[in-house]
């Protein structure tokens, strides 16, 4: 059984202010698979002030830097892909063949595809007589869901290593094993002591203070809309960039001089093949 009870803080394995632990539940088998340490806002404050101390260095760094650092996380991701495979199907439920074949390559591609962006995007662009600069938000705040975990993790992760931002990622609480071995990818890569942070915890003690939190500059959030309500009240006061994707379901549009019985079977087919 896993036993993660450490958070990943300005490039070390602390343990949390106060222990509290949850038990992570299988949903396969509706067995524990594990437990994790809940965060509370002091760990939420330390992550933030290592990622704040980091972002003065990472945010100055070149494009072959940060090109260097992405490329050397692809290879630990690859290296740690059977093991990640393993955790989702654990954290979630996931067949085997969904977490090899859709879960983990998923994230992956997400970073290929940052860094294929990163070699050939302009930071700086002249339009007539003005100069855009595109430069580094700060301090981001990552709360993700349960059911594409590292799809994710990485699709807010890439973009914020390659503009130069730092961050704290909060994994959702019942599914968080593929989170912390992202951590420890993340911290054999090597990437810069409090570029990456991971505190684990539930929408209360961890993400309320992440959105609240007046050293960070953007929040993301993946989930509910009603949490993601709550979000936006919350970074309201100290005006922070808030980027969002909310819950409900795709609709289903099937027109008259279409197929009727095979286009809900494809409807079917795409919503239920992320089975766990």
């Amino acid at each position: 059984m896993r036993e993660y009870l450490k958070f990943y803080i300005d490039g070390q394995w602390v343990e949390p202010v106060a222990l509290k632990t949850l038990d992570v539940i299988n949903p396969a088998n509706e067995e524990v698979a594990g437990k994790i340490a809940l965060g509370a806002e002091a760990d939420v404050d330390k992550a933030v002030k290592a990622a704040r101390k980091a972002f003065a260095t990472w945010s100055q760094t070149t494009r072959e830097e940060r090109l260097d650092v992405m490329q050397r996380v692809l290879a630990e991701y690859q290296k740690r892909f059977g093991d990640l495979a393993n955790a989702v199907t654990e954290e979630m439920g996931a067949p085997a063949s969904l977490a090899q074949r859709a879960q983990v390559p998923a994230g992956m591609g997400h970073l290929a595809t940052a860094i294929g962006i990163l070699k050939d995007f302009k930071f700086e662009e002249d339009r007539g007589t003005t100069m855009i600069v595109k430069e580094p938000i700060g301090v981001c705040s990552f709360i993700t869901p349960w059911n594409w975990p590292l799809n994710q993790i990485m699709c807010k992760v890439a973009p914020a290593l390659a503009t130069g931002c730092t961050m704290v990622l909060k994994p959702s609480e019942v599914a968080p094993f593929t989170g912390q071995i992202f951590a420890e990818i993340m911290h054999e890569a090597g990437v810069p002591a409090g570029v990456f942070n991971m505190v684990h915890g539930d929408g209360l003690g961890v993400g309320v203070p992440l959105s609240t939190h007046p050293e960070v500059d953007m929040v993301s959030f993946t989930g509910s809309t009603r949490a993601g309500i709550e979000v936006a009240k919350n970074a309201a006061p100290t005006v922070k960039r808030v980027h969002q994707e909310l819950g409900g379901k795709s609709p289903n549009i099937v027109l008259d001089d279409d197929v009727f019985a095979k286009s809900v079977a494809g409807g079917v087919r795409q919503i239920m093949t992320n089975s766990g």
